[in-house]
């Protein structure tokens, strides 16, 4: 019989009633969806064109949104982990306002921004004569303002863990703060770009309620998975749960391919 070792410790018994409810309630739901499924028309539902329009809008919308929470994400981070201003504390609750906020809330603050009467808008409308909402950006810019927070809370959060020693010694020995920051402070945030990028991927492969204020529901164009999923909900019920099913398989690979690699650097 294998010996457990005590080095590695052991889990109480009283925690596991909880994290037993816990798994049943992520878990049961989608029981419940597989239950109601026909899967013997799962395959033609799941292939029909306006779901694969779907399927394809949101994994390329998702990419660039997830693109787009790199490039502003990190630097963003690194300014709020590093940053002795003053109103850091109250510019890190800004940040963090789409996590608590409704998407929808935040789907109405970019449509009144970016709309044709947002000023921002308007300045968008003079300079390209184009307009964003209901358009493919305004789905990717929709993602991102749901999607960035949780990029930045794990990258703030490994940085502020590491503690900032290794970039004073940098500063010390005479390294500008590029330098530092692209030989020092860039590897230690590796581990947790990887474990925030799966999760910003993943928020936005899901989201909803900014995306349909935003940007609407036009097939091929706005459309994504998740709205295609509440369209057919209102006409054909089986193809509403054998697309959710397939978001859910997406979904679930994304999270088991990539987060794994993510957390090599903290396991190694």
């Amino acid at each position: 019989m294998a010996r457990r070792d005590p080095a590695r410790g052991g889990v109480s018994w009283i925690l596991w009633p909880p994290a037993i409810c816990a798994l049943a309630l992520v878990v049961l739901p989608v029981v419940g969806l597989l239950v109601r499924s026909d899967l013997t028309r799962f395959p033609s539902l799941i292939t029909s064109t306006s779901s694969l329009n779907a399927l394809k809008l949101s994994l390329l919308t998702a990419g660039l949104s997830t693109v787009a929470c790199v490039l502003l994400g990190v630097p963003l981070a690194v300014v709020l982990a590093r940053s002795g201003a003053r109103g850091v504390r109250v510019l890190r609750a800004v940040v963090l306002l789409p996590l608590v906020l409704p998407p929808v809330v935040g789907g109405l603050a970019l449509l009144y921004l970016l709309g044709r009467k947002g000023f921002l808008g308007i300045l968008v409308t003079t300079l390209t004569g184009e307009q964003v909402p209901f358009t493919t950006a305004a789905v990717v810019i929709a993602q991102t303002f749901v999607a960035m927070p949780f990029l930045v809370v794990s990258l703030e959060g490994a940085l502020r863990g590491a503690g900032d020693r290794y970039e004073r010694v940098a500063a010390t020995l005479g390294a500008k703060p590029w330098t530092v920051f692209r030989r020092v402070t860039l590897p230690l945030l590796m581990p947790a770009l990887g474990s925030g990028i799966v999760l910003s991927f993943a928020r936005a492969l899901g989201e909803f309620g900014a995306t349909i204020t935003f940007a609407g529901s036009l097939e091929g164009v706005t459309r994504t998975l998740p709205l295609e999923v509440y369209t057919q909900a209102e006409v054909d019920v089986d193809s509403a749960v054998a697309l959710a099913l397939l978001l859910i398989l997406v979904a679930v690979a994304v999270i088991a391919l990539a987060r794994p690699r993510a957390l090599e650097g903290v396991r190694s």
